[in-house]
């Protein structure tokens, strides 16, 4: 899989007199981590290592946070696969969320870039708790 540090890109269109067509494998990436966070039921995106990487870059004064964490992607010429890494909300249905990452994913990428979407991959590695967040919010720092 092809993460955001790769220079690679696809070819979405054949090459015609008036030029050719290249999205980098990072832009894919970008639309699968934007279309996931919008589906309800998804807390975050990404594994611990990164969700902390991210708490500490977003401490940062004009640092943002990454669209593409959690998301890795194999782009070719024509075709497209995503594997996620999601924290699901506690008390969501994990299926019906799949699902409507799936959907969701898909039709961004498809829509945005001609590319034929072949699988996404879920993994749901972690569960966020209500009261994990009021934990954080009062922990002495």
């Amino acid at each position: 899989m092809t993460t955001t540090g790769k220079t690679a890109a696809a070819a979405v269109a054949p090459r015609t007199d008036q030029g050719a067509t290249t999205i980098a494998d990072v832009v894919v990436q970008k639309i699968a981590g934007l279309a996931t966070r919008e589906v309800a039921g998804v807390h975050a995106l990404g594994g611990g290592a990164a969700r902390a990487f991210s708490a500490l870059r977003e401490r940062i004064p004009g640092a943002t946070a990454s669209a593409g964490q959690g998301v890795s992607v194999e782009v070719g010429e024509k075709q497209a696969a995503v594997d996620l890494e999601i924290v699901v909300e506690y008390g969501v249905p994990i299926a019906d969320v799949g699902r409507s990452i799936r959907r969701t994913v898909i039709t961004g990428i498809e829509r945005m870039t001609g590319l034929d979407v072949v699988e996404v991959n879920i993994t749901v590695s972690d569960l966020h708790l209500p009261d994990e967040e009021y934990a954080e919010s009062t922990r002495v720092h």
